[in-house]
């Protein structure tokens, strides 16, 4: 069950990391600032209090023993919409780059403030509340722009022949930020706290690298995007008029 959407209950918060130090110092500050916490060394630990318990997010170190976070993030993702905020070195931007790829919802870079995790929690919580099944329904439908339809519903692209591409959960989020604000120029600090909810440290190129594999899906040459533009010292474009199918 997933209490998230509730202001009056306090979030259950599921710790993944094999530092019993990190853990524990964790678990006593997020309790102390009105979360309830559970704790889990790994991913069979982390499988069975999701069996047992229910769990708002998830915070999931990704250089874990056995079954790494990344592996263990793409399960997660598909079976369940749970919110998961990863840990990560600083010095891995790739890291950070394929867990968003592969469906989480942020990430906290190591070494890192307890005020700092938690300020995302509330985020992503908040973000997470505003995507409720009423308003979920709404939107349900196609986008046409270029020679291209993304479907809301399966969250997948479809090209001028009728052909699926698929798209990850980050490659979604980012398309639809793009389709929402067609021909206005989004520079990466927007993109960002957007997709999210939070602003670039000057080191993040996460975005670039998104925008990136997106082109590579919808360009017919990425070194001359016609789509997705950049604009320079400004950000990105999406140049295309946009349709909504309900």
């Amino acid at each position: 069950m997933n209490n998230a959407n509730l202001p009056d209950q306090q979030p259950h918060v599921l710790i993944v990391d094999d530092d019993l130090d990190i853990r524990t110092l964790l678990a006593e500050y997020l309790q102390a600032n009105g979360c309830n916490t559970l704790l889990a060394a790994d991913g069979p630990a982390m499988w069975k209090l999701l069996a047992d318990h229910g769990v708002d997010i998830i915070v999931l170190d990704l250089n874990l023993p056995g079954v790494d976070g990344l592996t263990l993030c793409t399960e997660l993702r598909s079976r369940s919409e749970l919110p998961i905020i990863m840990l990560t070195a600083r010095s891995a931007p790739l890291d950070r780059v394929l867990g968003l790829e592969m469906g989480a919802d942020d990430y906290v870079c190591k070494p890192f403030e307890p005020r700092e995790l938690l300020s995302r929690i509330r985020s992503v919580l908040r973000r997470s509340a505003s995507s409720l099944p009423e308003k979920k329904h709404a939107e349900l439908g196609r986008l046409h722009f270029a020679n291209w339809i993304l479907d809301l519903t399966a969250r997948h692209l479809l090209n001028d022949q009728g052909v699926i591409v698929s798209l990850s959960g980050a490659e979604f989020r980012l398309l639809r930020i793009f389709l929402d604000n067609p021909n206005q120029v989004l520079n990466r600090d927007h993109i960002l706290n957007l997709t999210q909810g939070r602003d670039a440290d000057p080191f993040d190129r996460s975005i670039d690298i998104q925008v990136s594999r997106l082109r590579q899906k919808l360009e017919i040459d990425t070194r001359d995007p016609q789509i997705i533009k950049t604009v320079r010292n400004e950000g990105y474009v999406l140049t295309a008029s946009v349709q909504a199918e309900n």
